[in-house]
């Protein structure tokens, strides 16, 4: 008699791993960032309803529009009354498209940059929600600037496009998306140069975590945005375009300077100060990437020769790379905008969003003790509201400044790379 053998075993279920949606909202901080979304959407509704709209680039703006709109392509013809067109080709795209859904109205653009505002701030807390750097209620710091909410629904700068598609081209870095990051950051320089300041940190970043090949596709896609944006003045007028839309020797005025005020103006617009400030600004890039960013690497030339090395070895196969931490891709991006900051000729009141939603994270990132941190950050706040801006607000801030500076600069440096084992089971599970 044959025997029958045994059914076999069904194969237990394996447990399901949560995805990026549920693992989130396992952290506890989410709940408060939800929170914080909500009471400040209710704060943006309060100020457009009740504060007065201020009255400073928005007729300009929209003058420059109507000049494209109406077929000008000459930018030494765009003009306003605050001045010739001085922004790259997003800039016009971005306005023309608000002009048209708003007509030119204030108070419809003000309800389109309150969600901007909103947006913008949601990104932000994505973003210090996955690096984990703050403690859960440091993160109401993002919601309590009079200033910011000023730049955004109060005075509608084109600074506030430029920094969300920043935010949102970090947020992608830090899921190693860097052809994706770089198109956004592209898009982002297109309405202001501004966000240059980050391309440093930004070009280490990727010689840390792609291949060579990667490193010239990603720049390339990059620049064919600055060309497909700026294509219909590069053909008929180029010379005009990348004179005006590209200056980098611009002069700014004395009068809204909120951090070199106490400096006398005739050397405020000397081209000694500028050269200074700007040997200032490459030294303390050069120490931070030799001495904090590469230092695990053994310093910043041994990290280029090694690198070097490994394209070599790997044969482009784009095996080279390695995955980065998101806390050190924030911090370098972060820090080295930062050291941009503190070596600027001139800030206006509207250049606060340049580096506000970093400030909680930098002064996190001392070794700072945490009243410290607050006082420095209510600090920074009070000089930024300060109008007219006097000597001695703008001295205390270039002086807060150097102290987060100096903070940043003592903080032991954070490991760059994710551990490989790690990564790989982690991605296994998901």
């Amino acid at each position: 008699m044959a025997l029958r053998s045994a059914p076999p075993r069904a194969a237990k279920p394996k447990p399901k791993t949560p995805g990026l949606t549920s693992e989130l909202f396992r952290n506890p901080k989410v709940p408060f960032a939800l929170a914080l979304i909500f009471a400040d959407a209710i704060l943006v509704v309060l100020i457009i309803a009740y504060v007065p709209y201020t009255k400073i680039d928005w007729d300009a703006y929209m003058s420059q529009v109507s000049g494209f709109v109406g077929g000008e392509r000459d930018y030494s013809n765009l003009k306003g009354d605050t001045g010739p067109l001085v922004y790259p080709a997003g800039f016009l795209y971005v306005y023309s498209a608000i002009q048209y859904v708003t007509g030119g109205e204030v108070y419809p653009a003000q309800i389109l940059f309150g969600l901007l505002y909103i947006i913008n701030l949601g990104i932000v807390l994505f973003i210090y929600l996955k690096t984990d750097v703050l403690p859960w209620w440091a993160l109401s710091l993002l919601c309590l600037s009079k200033r910011m909410h000023s730049i955004f629904v109060l005075r509608l700068f084109n600074d506030c496009f430029a920094t969300t598609l920043l935010h949102a081209a970090m947020a992608s870095l830090l899921y190693q998306r860097w052809h994706l990051g770089l198109i956004i950051f592209s898009g982002a320089v297109s309405i202001k140069m501004n966000v240059l300041l980050y391309a440093p940190s930004l070009f280490l970043l990727m010689l840390k975590g792609m291949d060579i090949v990667g490193v010239i596709s990603a720049l390339a896609g990059a620049a064919l945005v600055q060309i497909l944006l700026g294509l219909p003045f590069l053909i008929s007028h180029p010379i005009a375009y990348i004179s005006r839309a590209f200056n980098l020797g611009r002069v700014f005025i004395h009068f809204w300077s909120v951090n070199f005020k106490f400096i006398p103006e005739p050397l405020f617009v000397s081209k000694e100060l500028a050269v200074s400030l700007l040997i200032a600004h490459l030294v303390l890039l050069a120490a931070f990437t030799h001495y904090r960013w590469c230092k695990h690497e053994g310093g910043l030339l041994n990290f280029l020769h090694s690198r070097f090395v490994s394209w070599k070895k790997s044969g482009n196969s784009g095996s080279s790379f390695k995955i980065l931490n998101k806390e050190h891709i924030v911090t370098t991006m972060f820090v080295g905008n930062f050291i941009g900051i503190v070596c600027a000729r001139s800030l206006h009141y509207q250049f606060y969003s340049w580096y506000f939603y970093s400030l909680p994270y930098l002064l996190w990132r001392t070794p700072f003790p945490t009243l410290l941190r607050i006082f420095l950050f209510i600090g920074v706040e009070i000089c930024w509201n300060i109008y007219p801006s006097n000597a001695y607000s703008s001295a205390l801030l270039l002086c807060l400044h150097l102290v987060i500076l100096w903070g940043l600069w003592s903080a032991p440096p954070e490991y760059p790379y994710v551990d490989h084992k790690a990564h790989k089971e982690k991605r296994k599970e998901k």
